[in-house]
């Protein structure tokens, strides 16, 4: 990023923030992903809150950036299991922020397997969470009882422009990464599995390069939406697994289980929006299977009569080239941003919540300021 970008982007947050500074400050911790425009955004964090930890999703960490928010808060490894343990969970918690008020930034629902632990045990006051994606707003909406309100940005509308980008840097990566060992996406049948927002922008910019699109999703309604705007919906799940040249993961939720993978047809391409263990039960794969490295970023799996293609590990292709969105990932930080002065009041009940439309508003004149140019 180049320091005049860098300089309009800090000016920005720095509105951002004086528009929807809470009137008394809570401590916060924050998952998120460490690209190369992250830092400011962390600075904003830190200006609209105490932020007490910040917890890089393990697998978009860049280096550079990593050590310039380093200078500004704590960062801490980030795993599934850190907050699965309840006591383990509480623990770091009274390390980190002990007797504070307390905010939590989420990135897919880290916090949801123990925050029930968490209001029960904590000495300080959960205030609530805030969630990004549509995979954590899934995990906290099922829990059985929510003791605090959780306020998700993952369904706004501010986030539709990210969304589709994504699906965007989705395909260009996907299609990289096959031409990187001499294929490409043309003739080669898709099946996209998921038709939320990342979902049906992919199938819809695979089809736009001329690729035979198949959608499945267990949703009926998406099924019928996807069927409404010309694409093949499966009715049989197997065969269309089978049938696909390259299969597109983009549930949220485990897409492919271990008894899939026998189905896929030899040489298929098998590639995701988001992390290896909230998409696949690679963990399952019969030990039968081979893996080999045929690229660096493509494992070849293989066993008597089979074989198919996993790219980048199973982990979400697109932040192998930086997964950027541009400018409108702008519109999604500064929407948590306002959250956490709306948790700051403490006066929202339990249950999921969204930003005010007004809200959103300021938030996107604002953007348009800085960045319609």
């Amino acid at each position: 990023m180049e320091s005049f970008e860098r300089a309009r982007l800090d000016t920005y947050f720095r509105k951002i923030t004086s528009q929807f500074r809470p009137e008394e400050q809570p401590s916060s911790f924050l998952v998120t992903h460490l690209l190369p425009e992250r830092p400011s955004f962390v600075r904003a964090v830190s200006a609209a809150s105490k932020l007490r930890a910040v917890l890089p999703k393990p697998k978009s960490i860049v280096s550079i950036a990593q050590r310039e928010v380093e200078a500004v808060a704590q960062c801490d490894p980030l795993s599934r299991d850190l907050f699965a343990d309840p006591d383990r969970t509480v623990e770091y918690f009274e390390n980190r922020a002990r007797g504070e008020r307390l905010v939590l930034l989420d990135v897919g629902g880290y916090f949801a397997p123990t925050i029930n632990a968490l209001w029960d045990r904590f000495s300080g006051t959960i205030l609530g969470v805030v969630e990004d994606t549509e995979n954590g707003h899934k995990r906290y909406a099922e829990l059985d009882k929510l003791p605090c309100p959780v306020v998700s940005v993952a369904r706004s509308p501010l986030k539709d422009p990210e969304d589709f980008l994504v699906g965007q840097s989705v395909v260009f990566s996907t299609e990289a990464l096959m031409r990187s060992r001499g294929d490409i996406l043309h003739g080669r049948p898709a099946l996209v599995i998921g038709f939320g927002k990342l979902g049906s922008s992919i199938a819809r910019l695979l089809h736009a390069k001329g690729v035979q699109v198949t959608v499945y999703d267990i949703d009926p309604i998406r099924r019928t939406q996807a069927l409404s705007q010309g694409f093949t919906v499966a009715r049989d799940r197997d065969k269309a697994i089978h049938n696909a040249g390259l299969v597109l993961c983009a549930t949220g939720s485990i897409s492919l289980r271990s008894e899939d993978f026998s189905t896929l047809r030899n040489g298929a391409y098998v590639a995701t929006v988001t992390s290896s263990e909230d998409e696949l039960d690679l963990a399952s794969l019969p030990a039968v299977y081979d893996r080999t490295r045929d690229t660096e970023h493509v494992t070849r799996y293989q066993t008597t009569g089979h074989y198919f293609y996993l790219l980048n590990g199973g982990n979400a292709v697109n932040f192998l080239h930086g997964a950027s969105v541009g400018p409108f990932i702008f519109l999604v930080q500064a929407e948590i941003l306002a959250a956490i002065r709306m948790l700051a009041r403490g006066d929202l009940g339990t249950g999921m919540h969204e930003v005010s439309a007004v809200d959103r508003a300021v938030i996107a004149d604002t953007s348009l300021t800085y960045f319609n140019r």
